[in-house]
This record gives structure tokens, sequence and C-alpha cells, in this order.
């Protein structure tokens, strides 16, 4: 039997959709804008920034960058002819391969954090109160453990 939304959870799930769309559209903006790249290929430069030796499996990466090993395969490539990125094989499993952040990477994503923490705090912080954003945590860890996700 399905189970339908209530009017408030209909509201509530629409508002959801509409608030992340309008986050995501104004992130993506200001990094094209700024530092000529779009969200996707910052947030993987952040992956491999915290990453030990600024590095990590293809097959990690796609799964920290919620993409599929084919899209991830594409950015990365487009991110190589940037020289920001390069692909090795991976030490342990020659099979794999290892996304690397290039000091050109890194200096890369150096100039564009500053522009982009700003736009979070605009887009998400700004319009919310400390206790919001407690409870925004609350709801994302809840949202993340119902998936097996986790909280980071």
């Amino acid at each position: 039997m399905t189970r339908w939304l209530s009017a408030d959870e209909q509201r509530t799930w629409r508002n959801f959709l509409a608030a992340t769309q309008l986050i995501d559209e104004a992130l993506d903006r200001q990094l094209q804008r700024d530092a000529g790249m779009p969200h996707t290929y910052y947030m993987i430069l952040v992956a491999l920034s915290e990453a030990p030796g600024r590095s990590m499996r293809m097959s990690e990466l796609a799964s920290r960058a919620q993409s599929s090993q084919s899209r991830l395969s594409h950015a990365v490539a487009r991110l190589e002819e940037r020289g920001w990125v390069r692909r090795e094989r991976c030490p342990s499993d020659r099979r794999g391969n290892v996304a690397v952040l290039t000091g050109e990477g890194f200096r890369a994503l150096a100039e564009a954090a500053p522009g982009h923490v700003e736009q979070v705090r605009r887009s998400l912080f700004d319009a919310l109160t400390p206790e919001q954003v407690r409870a925004l945590d609350e709801i994302c860890v809840a949202v993340r453990r119902a998936h097996g996700n986790g909280e980071s």
C-alpha cells in the first residue's frame, strides 16, 4: 500500500527540492564566474585535497563525489586537461587508478575557496539562526544514516 505524503510532507518536500536547487545553482554560478569551474570539479578537488597524499582511488572518489565511475572519469579527464589532477596506476592494485591533486590544482582550489565559502554563507547560513543550523545538521545526519552513509 502506498504511503502518500501528507499535505505538510508534500509542502516540506517541495520546499526542500526548491531550496537545494537554488543553493546548487548559486554555488555553480559563483564557481563558474569566479574560478571557471563547475561545483562538481570543486568538490573533486576538495576531496583530493583532504585525502592522504592528496590522492584517492577513482572508485572511492566517485563514491565521495556521489557520481558514477564514468561521470567521474569524464570530470577527471577535464581536470587533467587543466593540469589540476593526474591519474596514476594504483600501487597496490595495478588494475585500479588513483587521482592525484597536482600543485597547480591545489592552488586553483585555494584561490576558489574564499569565494565559494562566502557563497555558501550567503546561500544557506546567513538565512538561518544558530538553532536552525543545529536542526539542519541533525536532519542531514538522520537522512544520511537512513541511507547507510553515517555522519561525516
